[in-house]
């Protein structure tokens, strides 16, 4: 009868601590879950976004690259595919989904590398022409 005693404690004192376990095997994998979804989560739906954003944003003319390594201009856009030219004489249709990248159309990438005109030089005040006195001195 002393045994089934002693049992009986042992057992109410192990169910009270592993309650006390029980809280803090939560708070761990909810501190888990939060770190995860910060560093891993968060991030791919912020990725996702700008892609999605990307896809929408393709225009003719624009260079891109599909997920096969397809490099092509795009020659029209329709509702769910992209037609790209490859070669002279050759178009593809592609789903929208099947672009990895786009890039700016080559008049664009023109108008970027042509220096923008110059702008005037701004005339000397006499703060700073009494300061490049100074420095001559």
């Amino acid at each position: 009868m002393n045994s089934i005693s002693q049992g009986l404690v042992l057992l109410q004192a192990a169910a009270g601590s592993s309650s006390g376990q029980m809280v803090s095997t939560l708070v761990t994998f909810g501190l888990v879950f939060v770190v995860f979804y910060f560093l891993i989560i968060r991030p791919q739906n912020k990725k996702q976004k700008e892609m999605k954003k990307m896809i929408e944003a393709v225009k003719k003319g624009d260079r891109i690259v599909t997920i096969g390594g397809i490099h092509g201009t795009v020659h029209a856009v329709k509702e769910g595919t992209v037609v790209v030219k490859v070669d002279d004489d050759c178009r593809i249709e592609f789903s929208k989904s099947a672009v990895a990248t786009v890039s700016a159309s080559k008049v664009e990438e023109k108008a970027a590398e042509e220096p923008a005109p110059a702008a005037e030089k701004p005339q000397k005040t006499e703060k700073t022409a009494e300061k490049s006195e100074e420095e001559k001195k």
